[in-house]
This record gives structure tokens, sequence and C-alpha cells, in this order.
């Protein structure tokens, strides 16, 4: 494999990571924000709601988008590997 192939799936690796990862980290963020909102307003200053909230919605995220995610890095699996067997003959 050469330089430019092995950099082409460096940057494909990258960028299935982003997809993957990205909805995640932005449920994450939202319910952050939002817990973290409701609590200032109500003047509630526990570090475990908003934790368990954040668990929760990365949960619902990873449920509802599971078979795109593992469609993704399936799809990536298959070109690193044949991008490997083509360029070892």
């Amino acid at each position: 494999m050469n330089g430019p192939g092995t950099t082409a799936i460096l940057l494909e690796g990258l960028m299935t990571c982003a997809m993957v990862a990205g909805p995640l980290l932005v449920a994450a963020l939202i319910a952050g924000i939002v817990v973290g909102l409701i609590q200032t307003v109500a003047q509630v200053n526990e570090a475990s709601v908003s934790f368990l909230v954040k668990l929760a919605a990365v949960i619902a995220i990873a449920i509802a988008l599971g078979p795109t995610f593992g469609r993704q890095l399936g799809e990536y699996t298959k070109h690193c590997l044949a991008t490997l067997e083509g360029g070892q003959r």
C-alpha cells in the first residue's frame, strides 16, 4: 500500500468516526445545556441529574441510529479490507 492510499483510508476513517460519534456528542451537548439551564433556574446543584439525563439521551440516540452506525462502520471495514486485498497483489 502506498502513501496516498494510506492517507485516503485514514481520512475516510476519521470521517466515519465523526459521522458515528457526532450525533452522540451533539445529543449529550444539548441535554447538558438544557439540564444546566433547568438546574440554574431551579437552583439545584446536583451533578448526578445532569449525568443521568446525558446518559439517557446518548443511549436513546444510539438505539435510534444504531443500524445506520453499523452500516457506516461495515461499509468502511469492507472498503479497508478491499483496499488492503487489492494492494497485496
